[in-house]
């Protein structure tokens, strides 16, 4: 178990009072507020994008469109100009949280089943379930490692499980009363992490451990 180490903190941002899902997609920082999906530049902090699209929980990007929960569904949308593709059945049936691209699937959080579902991006068809021992709020890969986190009363962490076997290999904790809302990695040694009610987005630093060092 480690301590995590925040090393950046964004927002609050102006008329966001709930982060739910955050992704990146190579350039931007992209996160779910519910009524609408916000964007901003990593480096600089400052707001970008602004999506009139709703988002209630986890948020991802496959390379060329973003997918939000939105209740009971899960929209695919074009980033440049906010256009609704495509939707299919969430799998938690409004109870998802988290949301991944990875592998060509989704990887949905299943919030208070505990689970995290892998699903066909284009029918929502569940093809696989992970088991975990906590609620699931935010979940990420990254160099091949399942991330997900959690958030339960003051309590919350980091969680790297077995993707076959749902097995707990590593855990972050976070400071008390830092919560988890959403999870998304940079694809090298940092985390974006959600705040929920805070209204930030948070930087934790991705341990060494599993992933190649300078």
């Amino acid at each position: 178990m480690k301590q995590a180490e925040i090393i950046r903190e964004y927002g609050p941002f102006p008329g966001t009072e709930q982060v739910h899902g955050v992704t990146y997609d190579g350039k931007e920082v992209w996160f779910a507020t519910g009524d609408h999906i916000e964007a901003f530049d990593p480096k600089s902090g400052a707001a970008t994008r602004i999506l009139d699209t709703a988002g209630h929980a986890g948020t991802a990007f496959d390379g060329k469109h973003l997918f939000q929960i939105a209740e009971d569904k899960i929209h695919r949308i074009d980033p440049a100009t906010g256009q609704v593709i495509a939707s299919i059945p969430a799998p938690g049936e409004g109870g998802d949280s988290g949301l991944a691209w990875a592998e060509g699937s989704l990887w949905v959080g299943h919030y208070r089943a505990r689970k995290i579902h892998q699903i066909d991006p284009d029918t929502g068809k569940v093809l696989r379930s992970i088991e975990t021992t906590r609620l699931v709020t935010g979940v990420t890969w990254v160099d091949g490692e399942l991330w997900h986190g959690t958030w339960e009363g003051d309590e919350s962490d980091l969680r790297r499980i077995d993707p076959k076997t749902g097995e707990l290999l590593d855990t972050i904790t976070m400071p008390a009363g830092t919560g988890v809302s959403g999870l998304e990695s940079d694809g090298a040694d940092r985390f974006f992490c959600g705040g929920g009610k805070s209204g930030t987005i948070r930087v934790v630093r991705r341990p060494a451990h599993g992933r190649a060092t300078a």
